[in-house]
């Protein structure tokens, strides 16, 4: 087997017929196979991946994941998996007819361990006028990429591949570990730094990836996600799960890709940096002048900074007297290929 593609889905079936449907239609340099695991879905999705399968043009395999969240799901593909190499994406998303090819591609002529590549919208609903045309917070949300039209290697200037298009080399994991389940999303939680924390301790590993401005796919913005109140609580636990990160490696909260953050050992107040303190007072004027004068977008992006910013003051407030693990700052990544225990006096935080 060359390509193992793997879904990780929850309770969407439809959206995973759909998907499904498209990656029918991809061109396939090998021998391809489709694992869909389910991550204990109560609706027909087993049924629809067994429709689907009854005439698929190759292989489809379904698994079952007792254990919640997205990355334990991810986890089981891996390990099901007999592909060479491995391409993850989601249950709502559609693909370039050279998608495979495209990564199988990159793969070899630059001789990574990973490749990921551009994530454009399909707008489920009329775009917000509150949204920012250029890059932004925003982007994170809805899960969009765009690191311009040449190649680049991934954590040097640019942040990681997202999960919805990344192929890595099967090896990789029997060098880097499986996904860290506690750091994504369950239910009850936006927790979002799984697929980041992974990279961080591969490129710590030795390991690379380059971004493939033409491995395109296009990722569903459904309705329901092109509200203030999901875009606020999404950012909100963005703070929370890099105030994690942070404790966990002493990784800019802003920007962990970078190996000598400029602000490391600052003087913190209340566990919370005093450059994010300083920031928070700018957005809050900034908000206040771009909401008098109209500037929609604008306003709204300091006012998703200042929620991230939130979620850090209640992360950091409730670590405040944990250690900080020590090592960005000489650039080097002190990330080991177990998951970190995110624990303080012998017992689970709860975030």
């Amino acid at each position: 087997m060359d390509i193992s593609i793997i879904i990780a889905t929850a309770n969407r079936a439809t959206d995973l017929r759909d998907t499904l449907d498209n990656l029918a239609g991809i061109r396939r340099p090998g021998a391809v196979e489709l694992l869909v695991v389910d991550n204990r879905s109560t609706d027909d999705t087993r049924q629809v991946v067994a429709s689907a399968a009854a005439h698929f043009p190759y292989p489809v395999r379904y698994l079952f994941e007792a254990e919640e969240g997205k990355y334990a799901a991810l986890n089981s593909g891996i390990r099901a998996a007999r592909g060479a190499t491995i391409a993850a994406t989601d249950d709502d998303a559609r693909f370039e007819p050279d998608w495979l090819e495209k990564a199988a591609d990159g793969l070899q002529r630059y001789g990574c361990d990973f490749v990921g590549g551009r994530v454009r919208p399909l707008w489920g609903g009329p775009k917000p006028s509150w949204l920012a045309e250029r890059n932004g917070l925003h982007t994170k949300v809805i899960a969009l990429l765009d690191h311009g039209d040449r190649v680049r290697e991934f954590g040097r200037g640019i942040s990681w591949p997202l999960g919805v298009n990344v192929a890595y080399r099967r090896g990789v994991f029997d060098t880097v570990g499986f996904f860290d389940n506690r750091l994504g999303r369950k239910a009850g939680t936006l927790r979002n730094q799984a697929q980041r924390e992974w990279h961080l301790r591969a490129r710590a590993a030795g390991v690379r990836g380059f971004y493939l401005p033409d491995m395109i796919v296009h990722h569903l913005v459904a309705p329901d996600r092109l509200e203030k109140p999901y875009f606020r609580r999404w950012l909100y636990w963005h703070g929370i799960s890099r105030a994690l990160l942070f404790r966990h490696g002493g990784f800019d909260m802003e920007e962990p890709e970078l190996e000598r953050p400029p602000h490391a050992r600052e003087r913190m107040i209340g566990g919370v940096p005093v450059h994010l303190l300083v920031k928070a007072a700018r957005s809050a004027r900034a908000l206040a002048w771009h909401a008098a004068h109209g500037n929609v977008a604008t306003a709204f992006e300091h006012e998703l900074w200042l929620c991230f910013f939130a979620g850090v003051v209640r992360q950091r407030w409730a670590d405040r007297r944990s250690p900080i693990a020590n090592g960005p700052a000489t650039g080097h990544v002190p990330i080991s290929s177990a998951p970190p225990a995110f624990t303080r006096d012998g017992a689970d935080l709860v975030i």
